[in-house]
């Protein structure tokens, strides 16, 4: 059991009867539904764009390194060799993120800096936060409160079938493709037949996480033509188990939800934003005291909202 959340902005503009940060805001979802997943929390967060720079963020987990300093330094020197200029960077322990100037094909970039390091997130927008603890305990050492931006997901987890790690935390991006991220509720069960699928295709992934198998499939289908309501309807047909999933790229987010709908997922739509969690009380604590129309949309569906 986890819980997963979703906030945009239609307008691209944080609407005055929400009285707190984006930030904020999505930290308050997930805190009112961290009783679903109290082990890690993460946050995918859509920052504004800066014209020929990306932001890149990496576990500092060694991948070969005796020690944390050691994989920070063959970060940078990764960077350089492939010829990427460090413009702002930050150490908040597991995580080194940095903005960066680069001209070159991202997806060789991502899959080469992959094996120097855990990738967290590569994005022109796309800043992925997450580690070990509940929201409030996690939210200090990276400013999230501060954010203002214009949509985002959220995640907390409850460990089942693998230990609680920095790196087991969602959301997840989609290695090779910059803004790409999921955040997931469930289990997929055939995820070692679409895994060697998207490999054969040349995809690579950094963990045997479902919901990191979800942002490369919807990923590559985009690559290949798709448009992300094309991906995520494709993606009933081709996923199977129990899940309900979100997904954001630079101007939407989305969500599909299998045939049994078995896990919950309520929506909370104004003219001005659109809200997603997987249960009520998380939207309510974005508008406390008040009453709220919301809907949980039906089994084997999918949806799509984009800034305007």
């Amino acid at each position: 059991m986890c819980s997963i959340a979703g906030l945009l902005y239609k307008t691209g503009q944080r609407p005055q009867h929400l009285a707190m940060t984006t930030g904020k805001a999505i930290t308050e979802m997930l805190d009112g539904t961290v009783h679903r997943g109290p082990d890690s929390a993460g946050w995918g967060l859509y920052r504004p764009i800066r014209e020929g720079e990306y932001r890149v963020r990496f576990f500092l987990d060694g991948k070969g390194a005796a020690n944390a300093e050691e994989s920070l330094e063959g970060i940078r020197a990764g960077l350089q060799d492939r010829g990427a200029e460090i413009v702002e960077e930050k150490r908040t322990d597991p995580m080194y993120a940095a903005r960066i100037r680069y001209g070159g094909d991202i997806q060789q970039f991502s899959f080469e800096m992959g094996r120097i390091a855990e990738i967290v997130s590569v994005g022109k927008s796309l800043d992925i936060i997450k580690d070990v603890g509940k929201p409030y305990e996690i939210v200090p050492n990276h400013d999230i409160l501060d954010y203002d931006g214009t949509h985002g997901l959220g995640h907390t987890r409850l460990a089942t079938e693998s230990g609680v790690h920095p790196n087991t935390s969602h959301p997840f991006w989609a290695p090779g493709f910059a803004d790409v991220c999921a955040v997931h509720n469930g289990q997929l069960t055939n995820y070692w037949i679409m895994r060697r699928r998207l490999e054969r295709k040349g995809m690579e992934f950094q963990t045997e996480n479902d919901t990191e198998l979800i942002a490369v499939y919807l990923a590559y289908q985009m690559s290949q033509g798709a448009t992300l309501e094309d991906a995520l309807k494709q993606s009933l047909d081709d996923l199977d188990g129990t899940y309900t999933y979100m997904v954001s790229t630079t101007d939407s987010i989305g969500y599909a939800k299998d045939k049994l709908a078995a896990k919950p997922m309520v929506i909370y739509e104004d003219d001005d934003l659109i809200a997603l969690a997987s249960e009520e009380v998380g939207i309510n604590r974005l508008f406390p005291g008040k009453a709220l129309v919301t809907r949980e949309p039906p089994p084997l569906t999918y949806g799509i909202w984009s800034l305007s």
